[in-house]
């Protein structure tokens, strides 16, 4: 016992000297007052439709996760099943709304999003 608190007092330091500023300024390369329409609808759409696909991504691992324990039993068996093709059928749409989205921005405002 006596080691480890020992080796934990030496390794304290090195812990502290792994502080690094990453992320400190990330409010500050925002660029909210100086960013064009565009981009700020782009931005608002692909964060909404990349929450989209996560949920649909959490669906199928639902289903999956439902599927996997349902020991046997039929009802749940299909639950697990219907849930997992609804999520594919969510991840399906989300990407092809991410698609759309992505041409008609562009087309709209002439410019590569």
């Amino acid at each position: 016992m006596k080691k480890f608190v020992v080796f934990m007092l030496l390794l304290t330091p090195k812990i502290g000297l792994a502080q690094d500023n990453w992320g400190v300024n990330a409010l500050q390369n925002l660029n909210t007052g100086t960013r064009n329409i565009g981009d700020t609808i782009s931005g608002i759409v692909n964060v909404a439709l990349g929450f989209l696909g996560i949920v649909a991504t959490a669906g199928i691992l639902y289903g999956g996760f439902i599927k996997m324990t349902a020991y046997g039993d039929a009802d749940k068996n299909k639950s697990g099943n219907n849930a997992m093709v609804a999520g594919v059928i969510g991840l399906a749409i989300v990407l092809t709304a991410f698609a759309l989205s992505r041409f008609i921005l562009a087309s709209l405002y002439n410019e590569t999003i």
